[in-house]
């Protein structure tokens, strides 16, 4: 958790005290505040899906945890679109296919993907592990063959995918990590 402080126009990053230890600082912000809400940051009331953007404005839309159930979302208006993970429910290449060709129809500039711990075999040595076991919890994951699976990023082709990667867009520099 970090937040920024003004100087001579440019922003320094403070480190939170408890940003070493995630567990504590959700106790202590969790204890000490009505909800998880760190004191630097300040709540805004959502606005209406299709409100207009100001002039000279960049609007991100970031969503997360559609796994494969994009069908009739409503998106708001926006520029960027940051989809931070779990868009499938296990990676399956059909799922991933499914959700680029969402991706595809939708009106953003920019659409940023960055995969999420249901996204298995974006994970190449979980994979590895997974296909030498009948693993009983993703029975349909681990009949996969590697060549299902070897490349399955490429598949998002609607979109700019991050995995320990960055990329800037309109001026702002994003970076995305799955783990």
């Amino acid at each position: 958790m970090a937040h920024g402080i003004p100087s001579q126009g440019k922003v320094t990053i403070t480190v939170d005290e408890y940003s070493s230890n995630p567990t504590q600082a959700f106790t202590h912000y969790n204890i000490n505040q009505s909800r998880f809400q760190p004191p630097h940051v300040h709540m805004v009331d959502p606005i209406p899906y299709d409100t207009p953007k100001p002039a000279g404005h960049t609007r991100f839309v970031c969503i997360s945890d559609t796994h494969s159930r994009t069908d009739g979302i409503q998106m708001p208006y926006g520029d960027i679109l940051l989809h931070t993970g779990d868009f499938t429910e296990l990676g399956l290449p059909s799922e991933v296919k499914k959700f680029n060709d969402w991706l595809g129809n939708l009106p953003y500039e920019y659409k940023i993907v960055i995969a999420g711990n249901h996204e298995l075999t974006f994970d190449k040595e979980f994979m590895a592990d997974l296909v030498k076991q009948d693993y009983y919890r993703f029975p349909s994951v681990s009949k996969l063959k590697p060549e299902d699976f070897d490349n399955v990023q490429s598949l998002l082709t609607n979109s700019i995918y991050l995995q320990d990667s960055e990329v800037t867009v309109k001026g702002f520099r994003i970076y995305g990590a799955p783990w």
